[in-house]
């Protein structure tokens, strides 16, 4: 049983690093572009309320359980290989749901607000840092690690949660984190 749970949570940090790789070497990386997740990508950046459909996802998903189930149970067996993929596709869910979570609503929590901050230097700032979602471990450990300060967000990408919706104004409680860019007043 122990080792089942530590399969599982071991699952859940292999997700933070296939997170990583997948989003800083397939999403931007020259070398590897363009690719099946590249494409979807660079839709997202550009408009910024855009993420790939649930169905793209789930055919994907199914595809990486297929390959990793019968690997691990080969590798360290049926029960522990099991509880492994279990725990990463356990975080793959948490990932896709905190990442939606992080592009239309508002942060709930200190942690919340610094991975919103994270993530959108990355989006806003500079896309070659802050590839992490989930968590920013494998930015420190490769080096693409930068501190979020005021993020500049272009007005057309701005986020609903971010603006007065009748002025397109930036929302005071959000000038201390986050500016408008492109807007007559904020």
């Amino acid at each position: 049983m122990l080792t089942n749970m530590l399969a599982f949570i071991f699952g859940v940090f292999t997700w933070t690093f296939m997170e990583y790789v997948i989003h800083r070497w397939l999403g931007h990386h020259p070398r590897f572009r363009p690719n099946f997740f590249s494409k979807e990508h660079i839709q997202h950046h550009s408009k910024g309320h855009y993420f790939a459909t649930a169905k793209k996802k789930i055919v994907i998903a199914s595809v990486a359980v297929k390959v990793m189930l019968p690997i691990s149970w080969l590798v360290v067996g049926f029960q522990v290989g099991t509880a492994w993929v279990l725990g990463v596709g356990f975080m793959y869910l948490g990932y896709e749901w905190l990442h939606w979570r992080l592009h239309t609503h508002q942060g709930i929590g200190a942690y919340g607000r610094y991975l919103r901050k994270h993530h959108f230097y990355h989006h806003f700032v500079e896309p070659r840092m802050n590839h992490g979602v989930t968590s920013p471990i494998w930015d420190v450990v490769f080096g693409t690690y930068r501190t979020p300060q005021v993020i500049p967000v272009p007005a057309k990408l701005a986020m609903p949660w971010l603006v007065d919706q009748n002025e397109g104004w930036l929302l005071p409680r959000f000038h201390h984190h986050y500016q408008l860019i492109g807007q007559a007043r904020s």
